[in-house]
């Protein structure tokens, strides 16, 4: 029952998130803006090359981390029903049943590590940013999810 509230928990968080960008799309959409337009990081930083300032562009890489965040809550919670379904039968099927929370866990972490600690954190330079830097926080959502993934591939023992 614990895995399945994990992952239960983090589907949760993580749709609350997908909500919050989706219903204050303006407000979460200046962070990516920022990030993307690089123009609160070191002035002298030799990386400014990168910046992508188009407005459609900016807009569709927001879409598009919406639609992975709803994406990793749908699979979050597809997972959980599965392994809901699955909780009284023998180990073996239990363990069989995770495989959709994986994937959700998976394409989360995908999410915030590759998306936003390698992409936006080292390419567009985030770190360097004391007013739009997400590191902290993606770091905490790499950290839950990595975490949950672990506890998740830990097989049952059989019941006696």
């Amino acid at each position: 029952m614990s895995k399945i509230v994990v992952v239960a928990a983090l589907a949760l968080l993580i749709s609350l998130v997908a909500l919050g960008n989706i219903t204050d799309y303006g407000t979460n959409f200046a962070f990516v803006r920022h990030v993307l337009a690089m123009d609160t990081i070191f002035p002298d930083s030799g990386i400014h090359y990168r910046a992508i300032t188009s407005p459609l562009l900016q807009h569709g890489a927001y879409v598009l981390i919406i639609a992975v965040q709803v994406a990793t809550a749908a699979l979050c919670w597809a997972g959980v029903w599965r392994m809901w379904r699955r909780r009284h039968t023998p180990a073996a099927l239990f363990q069989r049943s995770k495989g959709l929370a994986v994937m959700g866990l998976s394409t989360g972490l995908s999410l915030w590590l590759v998306g936003f600690m390698a992409i936006g954190g080292e390419w567009f330079g985030m770190w360097m940013s004391s007013q739009w830097n997400g590191i902290e926080t993606s770091f905490r959502f790499v950290a839950l999810l990595l975490g949950a993934l672990i506890y998740l591939g830990q097989r049952e023992a059989e019941s006696e």
